[in-house]
């Protein structure tokens, strides 16, 4: 079962970067806000 989650939050992390990548690549100056909490 822990591999089925780390291969499901691999996919996630993987979606998640390619989504990043792609709204940085269509600004010129980009900004990501982050809050830790």
């Amino acid at each position: 079962m822990s591999t089925f989650t780390l291969s499901h939050l691999d996919a996630l992390e993987s979606e998640a970067v390619h989504i990043f990548r792609e709204v940085a690549g269509e600004f010129e100056r980009p900004v990501i806000l982050f809050s830790g909490g």
